[in-house]
């Protein structure tokens, strides 16, 4: 048997995670002098430790699990004689991956490590389709085959509406003097994205509505698309808008996923944030 597993950053409902037997391993948030598992923090939770915290000058920070935390998990899993795939946040703003990647060596080719060049639910629709081909009866190299045509294949574009949280966080190091004189001179909104996994400035227009409705375009180019979503964070009505124009525009039969994202990606994107999540047809 395959299972499937991911870090939290991936902000796939807990319902959808016990429908598809999907594992979570959680990363970790510090606020202030306080440490904890996103698991253990509800997003509105979060916040208003963000918000005592700002007061007094602190800015969130993440770290990746633990090499036991990834061990401890693959372990029995493995015992009971399954095969694992374990599909992680990308390798180029976090070090899951390696650390992930550095566990399942003890393991043998029992456990398999896949980056999936993004985050949230861009992240979290990978593990969706590895979790239900697996189910289906894909083989191992079925499911691995799938991953990395899919993300390729998975696009995130998102609007900032402020860039303290991304620089203070230092994971995104070489895009900050970009946004920072995009942001600064010229007091426009960032676009930004991932390429192969790392972050890029995508675009940039006078403001966030301007920016959004470009992102939205940018989609309907993307046409056919297999899974679209939207995110946030703390912007549900604005979220919601985006996600109805785009059911009517693209002729999506059914609801569009909408959520805030967790913990660790609001860490770094800080709020105010709405992207679109959108996987074109294979």
């Amino acid at each position: 048997m395959i299972r499937v597993m991911t870090d939290s950053s991936c902000d796939l409902p807990q319902e959808m995670l016990e429908e598809l037997g999907i594992i979570v391993v959680p990363l970790i948030v510090r606020i202030g002098r306080e440490e904890f598992l996103e698991t253990d923090l509800s997003i509105d939770e979060y916040w208003t430790k963000v918000r005592a915290a700002r007061a007094q000058g602190f800015f969130p920070q993440t770290s990746q699990p633990s090499l036991g935390a990834f061990e401890s998990v693959f372990a029995p899993l493995v015992g009971e004689g399954n095969e694992v795939v374990c599909v992680t946040i990308t390798s180029k703003h976090s070090g899951t991956f390696s650390t992930a990647w550095a566990a399942a060596q003890r393991f043998g080719q029992a456990v398999s490590v896949v980056d999936s060049w993004s985050t949230s639910l861009a992240l979290g629709f990978l593990v969706m389709a590895a979790a239900q081909a697996a189910r289906e009866g894909a083989s191992l190299s079925e499911v691995l085959a799938l991953l990395r045509g899919m993300r390729a294949r998975t696009h995130l574009l998102a609007v900032l509406d402020t860039i303290e949280y991304i620089r203070m966080g230092g994971r995104a190091n070489a895009l900050i003097p970009i946004l920072s004189r995009v942001m600064r001179f010229l007091n426009i909104k960032p676009i930004i994205g991932f390429v192969e996994g790392e972050l890029k400035l995508l675009g940039q227009t006078r403001t966030f509505s301007a920016a959004v409705a470009k992102v939205e375009q940018r989609m309907m180019e993307l046409r056919p698309l297999e899974n679209l979503a939207v995110l946030h964070t703390r912007r549900p009505h604005d979220a919601q808008v985006v996600a109805d124009r785009l059911t009517q525009s693209m002729g999506v039969q059914g609801q569009i996923l909408v959520g805030e994202t967790g913990a660790v990606l609001s860490s770094h994107a800080g709020p105010g944030v709405i992207g679109v999540i959108g996987v074109q047809r294979g």
